[in-house]
């Protein structure tokens, strides 16, 4: 007993402190209990299988598809654009926005798609960041408690009482109480804590795709040289390959994307996309090509090919929407020195061979370069292609230096196309088969991970990536914690002195007791950690007094998502720290108030739900 005590103690303190990632903490907790001779290995190690991982990894995969389709950036455009020049209509909206959310996308990811655009919003609305960003990741927070899977804690409540027998939590159970949880947090922030926010400026502005692109189309006049070519009944490209007419070379033209019309069923036309036409992509009639070329060399191409002219709107974002996608995107690129371009000829349009990576537009000392430019150092280019591309080409070519994370902007493109729409049929398709409890839950989330994978709604290359492997790993190491205080017997002696100071008073009492010694860890340790430690002795503490479990341990997973006092009780909360400009006690300012509101909803409203 005391060498436990003395290891929990030391993993607690080693969580505060915050020296070491808290994946590592909860290893060294694991490998610590092993060599203490308190856990087998098959005890130490039981965490990895245990399906509550399982599960909350492959929701990771789940929100990372939904994050790749453009839903969460499309979600987050909306919800500013409805909220228009209002702060407080937009302060309610990103809050209300988060935690919808995050009911089905995980915290992480619900603020890192918010955060950008409501960075752009607060700056176009005529407030400061400060004044919006902690409401979007208390949202997030308050979010996870919707549903099953919106959060850790949830999926740990319910499981310990599945491995004990009795059954779990439905889907949409938590949102009896999420939902009175959600409309004091969105009304504590119009009414009150609105007033307690800071006002700090700050000068750091996260990558908004839209900002770049509009820097991008005016510094090197990219919307100057592109024309949109109509292959009429009488061209030759009719039923022949790009590749056939050396447009590059013989035609001084590069071919950028081909809109395509075949007949349906119904006899209407239907657009078809080819975003980076290859030498093999056959034209047809009626085809509509984007080209990039000196006036004068498309010039003689439309009269040579006999082709038509189709206007190209002057508005910046329908040429942003020409240009890149969920599938295409662009990046800016800078020419180091020594790198294998200096000294090349090329016309721009070019297409780098080894990537399909396109050269669209040039600067020099700030001025945009047109037609044929030999490469010297320091020369920028805007490049497009596809994201992935774009990400490989940095590997392939040394000393060339790639403008900020293609990665983390394609996420931000805002546009749908069938993958999207997959996407979100997964998650229904997850949803229903949790309600209806056709499969264990773990299971359901597998399925539905490996359809994001096999329909490439999430590349398999980058399935991985999506994954929190700090938060899965650090779950899966402090699970035998849980085992090692219900083995020892601490978890039944903490029971016990719960039971016996305030189960006495009232169930009430006990209940108030687990809230506070829950919300206390989640502070300083991960809301997942928390969970798993609190959850048995919960557990133990209702059966104990004789009553009901359920209220207890939905408390815990409350209580494990009110880290609203510091900046690192939650990724979220450290997310928007540097964003917002925000100190430790502008956390404990705003935080505390909305912490006392939720402490007294819980205990008011969870007896009444749960009945002990």
């Amino acid at each position: 007993m005391v060498t436990l005590l003395t290891i929990l103690s030391i993993t607690i303190l080693l969580f505060i402190w915050g020296k070491f990632p808290p994946d590592v903490v909860a290893l060294i907790s694991m490998i610590a209990l092993f060599l203490s001779g308190i856990l087998t290995v098959e005890e130490a190690l039981s965490g990895f299988s245990n399906a509550t991982v399982i599960m909350i990894a492959a929701l990771f995969i789940i929100g990372e598809g939904l994050s790749r389709t453009g839903w969460t950036a499309l979600a987050g455009q909306r919800f500013v654009s409805w909220a228009g020049k209002s702060i407080p209509k937009l302060l309610v909206i990103v809050t209300l926005g988060a935690s919808v959310l995050s009911g089905f996308v995980s915290n992480t990811g619900t603020v890192a798609a918010l955060l950008p655009v409501t960075v752009s919003a607060a700056w176009s609305a005529g407030t400061l960041p400060s004044k919006l960003l902690m409401p979007v990741a208390f949202g997030s927070n308050t979010g996870g408690l919707l549903t099953l899977t919106g959060t850790p804690p949830n999926i740990i409540a319910s499981n310990a009482l599945v491995e004990r027998g009795l059954e779990g939590f439905s889907f949409f159970e938590f949102a009896l109480i999420g939902i009175p949880l959600l409309i004091i947090t969105i009304l504590y922030f119009r009414y009150v804590g609105y007033r307690l926010l800071p006002a700090h400026t700050t000068e750091e502005r996260p990558a908004d795709i839209d900002v770049e692109m509009h820097k991008w189309i005016a510094n090197y006049s990219i919307g100057d040289n592109l024309y949109r070519l109509r292959i009429r009944s009488m061209s030759p490209f009719i039923n022949t390959k790009i590749g056939d007419w050396n447009f590059e070379e013989e035609h001084q033209v590069s071919v950028m994307r081909l809109k395509r019309r075949h007949p349906s069923p119904l006899k209407q036309r239907v657009p078809l996309f080819v975003e980076l036409p290859d030498p093999d992509t056959e034209m047809r009639y009626h085809d509509i090509i984007t080209v990039k070329g000196a006036p004068e060399d498309v010039d003689k191409l439309v009269l040579k090919f006999a082709l038509g002219v189709i206007p190209n709107p002057a508005e910046m974002d329908h040429l942003k929407n020409e240009l890149i996608n969920q599938e295409v995107g662009m990046a800016e690129m800078f020419i180091a020195p020594s790198s294998v371009f200096v000294g090349r000829v090329i016309n721009l349009g070019y297409y780098l061979k080894q990537t399909g990576v396109q050269l669209l537009a040039a600067s020099r000392d700030n001025r945009p370069l047109t037609g044929k430019i030999k490469i010297e150092a320091g020369d920028a280019f805007v490049i497009r292609g596809t994201w992935e591309n774009i990400e490989t080409l940095k590997s392939l070519y040394e000393n060339v230096v790639i403008s900020g994370s293609p990665e983390a902007m394609s996420k931000n493109v805002a546009s749908l196309n069938i993958r999207s729409y997959i996407a979100m049929g997964t998650l229904i398709l997850m949803i229903l088969l949790l309600v209806f409890k056709v499969l264990p839950g773990a299971m359901a989330a597998l399925i539905c991970a490996g359809i994001m994978m096999l329909t490439r709604c999430v590349p398999i290359s980058k399935a991985y990536k999506g994954i929190s492997w700090t938060s899965v790993v650090m779950i899966a190491a402090m699970i035998p914690m849980g085992l090692a205080l219900q083995k020892t017997g601490a978890a039944q002696m903490a029971a016990d002195g719960l039971v016996s100071a305030l189960g006495s008073v009232h169930p009430t009492a006990l209940l108030a007791g687990i809230f506070l010694l829950t919300t206390g860890f989640s502070q300083t340790i991960n809301n997942s950690a928390t969970a798993v430690l609190m959850a048995p002795i919960a557990f133990i503490a209702a059966n104990s007094l004789g009553v009901s479990p359920k209220p207890y341990l939905i408390t815990v997973a409350i209580s494990a998502s009110t880290a609203f006092l510091t900046p690192v009780g939650t990724t979220t909360n450290a997310m928007v720290l540097t964003a917002g400009g925000y100190s430790f006690l502008d956390y404990v300012k705003v935080g505390g108030p909305l912490l006392f509101l939720f402490f007294i909803i819980t205990i008011f409203l969870v007896p009444l739900i749960w009945t002990f």
